[in-house]
């Protein structure tokens, strides 16, 4: 058992396929099959179920995924130890990000990471941000920067770097543009769309409403906020935005004694050694952070 064959039963597991766990890890399918083939006969059990184009983990497969899963780790994380015994800063950095966070946020920071860090290879992941919280659950990213969970739970860490002022939105010709006054009540009324059901600026905004004893009227759902912004510019719904996305394409709607906000920042898995890449970015983060905290005081 090596790591490269233990690398592709993990992959054909998370995709279920042998082809597109190949395309992952840029091999041949039949280099692949030849792998796992090797691992059954090391363990002598059947790892997979081969119906047609399904594949499915066995039992035995189920028995051996969080375990190979806690091999990778393992290895990984006692290869960057003995790597930041150097105080190098280089190697890959593993970094997911949401969509959003890396077109508004983070380019300025990227930009001088690989400025001061040139040794550095940097592995971007668009990820949603539920999805990327995942992937540093499980080992497959060493930070994320993300729209934070409302509670974040161990081994997971969390540090806020933005408060993200959200605001309800219509399109300039909507109804609810014409009333001098509006009430959450009046925006329930009206068709919505949302942030999709698993994301967690959907579960922010859906707090408010049920605190007030409301149900908001979603008609259309997508986790992308770009996506959402031309659906509302075009009279379809309303919908809430991040305060920085908001121009003439859209009406902010205001709400007396009403502020909605979400943090963005980044986490990371408490049991895991980060590399000095990663916790050089990391300082990046806490610094602007910081520089944020002192010009709004």
């Amino acid at each position: 058992m090596d790591l490269a064959t233990l690398n592709a039963f993990i992959a054909i597991a998370e995709v279920g396929s042998f082809s597109d766990a190949a395309e992952r890890l840029h091999l041949t399918q039949p280099a692949v099959s030849k792998r796992i083939a090797s691992l059954e006969q090391q363990l002598n059990v059947r790892l997979f179920d081969r119906l047609g184009r399904e594949v499915s983990l066995t039992e035995a497969g189920r028995a051996l995924l969080p375990r190979a899963y806690q091999i990778i780790n393992v290895l990984d994380d006692t290869r960057r130890a003995l790597t930041n015994l150097s105080g190098e800063i280089s190697g890959r950095l593993t970094l997911a990000t949401s969509h959003h966070i890396g077109l508004h946020r983070l380019p300025a920071l990227l930009r001088e990471f690989t400025r001061t860090n040139p040794q550095v290879a940097l592995d971007i992941q668009f990820l949603d941000s539920e999805v990327a919280y995942e992937e540093i659950l499980h080992g497959r990213a060493e930070l994320a920067v993300i729209t934070l969970a409302p509670e974040t739970r161990a081994p997971v860490s969390a540090v806020s770097v933005w408060d993200d002022p959200l605001d309800f939105v219509v399109a300039p010709e909507h109804p609810l543009a014409q009333q001098p006054d509006v009430s959450l009540a009046d925006i329930a009324r009206q068709p919505a769309v949302f942030p999709g059901g698993n994301t967690f600026t959907h579960h922010i905004v859906q707090r408010l409403f049920e605190a007030q004893g409301l149900s908001p009227n979603i008609a259309m759902s997508t986790n992308y906020l770009e996506t959402i912004k031309m659906m509302v510019s075009i009279g379809l719904a309303w919908s809430v935005l991040p305060r920085t996305m908001l121009d003439e394409q859209v009406h902010r709607l205001a709400l007396p004694g009403i502020q909605l906000s979400r943090q963005l920042g980044y986490i990371s898995h408490s049991e895991r050694t980060l590399s000095n890449a990663a916790r050089a970015f990391m300082q990046l983060l806490d610094a602007q952070g910081d520089h944020l905290a002192r010009t709004t005081r």
